[in-house]
């Protein structure tokens, strides 16, 4: 028998890293998942097709996007850039994309809308990253006022642009230069439980909050988590205090290659604290207890070796 189309729920972006993981959470929940990309193939790779309607999607197409809503009961928007390109940029699909997810969920009549954002994002900020952002919620939130936000901190898992490279650079570098003087600080989530999350709110009866601020139990200075991972990995790699100024420079000419090391995205990301707000919900409403990067880290390591 064919579930029926009032308990399908669409994820945008669900072949990402954080996206294809809400999906199994999902699935996982007995619900049908519309994965909604622009790499459907990729979708019928990763998952099957046990409830799981892949459809290709362009979440700059008013079309595309109305047709992977049709009949869905929820939505997440797990969409992301970090790299600009041409006329793919921050504004339009952080801002515009997530305008237009959010304005047709509402004309559709969905339940419930769950946006993935970050923590530390603003409105105001003078990063055109971290801004968009800002602004990709007051746009969602104008279209569909009881839309559910999710800001996970920086996230680590299997596959990760995180700890696993970051191990990675410490055994193979004599010197590794830090952000600045690593005084930044983390307090990095596991990515299975912010997809926890994120599933889970889609099937309560009432969001926990309107904002929550996913991050994981242990908080860091950037140095102090380079020292935890060194001394887990056994590496002797100096650590070098190097000014974001340089960063941005190198960031800069960085961008010019086709797959670019580093960004400036990353570097201002990496100027500002990533930490749950004091008295912002989060994994604690949802009974979620999350699991810390030192916990994950002998399995980085023992996979990296």
């Amino acid at each position: 028998m064919q579930p029926s189309s009032a308990s399908i729920v669409t994820v945008f972006g669900g072949t990402g890293f954080l996206g294809r993981r809400i999906v199994r959470h999902l699935l996982d929940r007995n619900v049908t998942v519309r994965v909604a990309t622009r790499h459907s193939q990729r979708a019928r790779q990763l998952f099957g097709t046990t409830n799981v309607e892949p459809t290709t999607a362009d979440v700059h197409d008013e079309r595309s996007v109305a047709e992977a809503l049709s009949g869905a009961r929820g939505a997440v928007n797990a969409v992301s850039l970090y790299v600009e390109q041409g006329g793919v940029t921050f504004q339009s699909v952080h801002v515009e994309a997530a305008r237009r997810i959010a304005s047709i969920a509402r004309r559709n009549g969905l339940e419930r809308l769950v946006h993935v954002s970050g923590i530390g994002v603003d409105a105001a900020s003078s990063s055109p990253y971290i801004r968009s952002r800002g602004q990709g919620e007051q746009a969602v939130e104008s279209e569909f006022a009881h839309a559910t936000f999710i800001r996970p901190a920086v996230m680590f898992g299997p596959d990760d642009a995180f700890l696993t490279v970051i191990l990675k650079l410490l055994r193979r570098l004599p010197v590794y230069p830090m952000f600045g003087g690593g005084h930044t600080r983390l307090q990095p989530a596991y990515v299975e439980d912010v997809a926890q999350a994120a599933a889970s709110l889609l099937q309560i009866p009432e969001s926990p909050g309107r904002t929550l601020e996913c991050a994981g139990p242990n908080l860091y200075t950037y140095r102090d988590l380079l020292k935890t991972i060194k001394d887990r990995a056994q590496v002797r790699t100096v650590l070098v205090p190097v000014p974001f100024s340089m960063w941005h420079a190198l960031a800069c000419v960085a961008e010019l290659l086709p797959r670019p090391p580093l960004t400036r995205n990353q570097v201002e990301l990496m100027e500002v604290d990533s930490v749950a707000g004091p008295d912002v919900p989060g994994f604690d409403q949802l009974a979620i207890t999350p699991l810390s990067s030192e916990a994950f880290l002998p399995m980085v390591i023992e996979s990296a070796a």
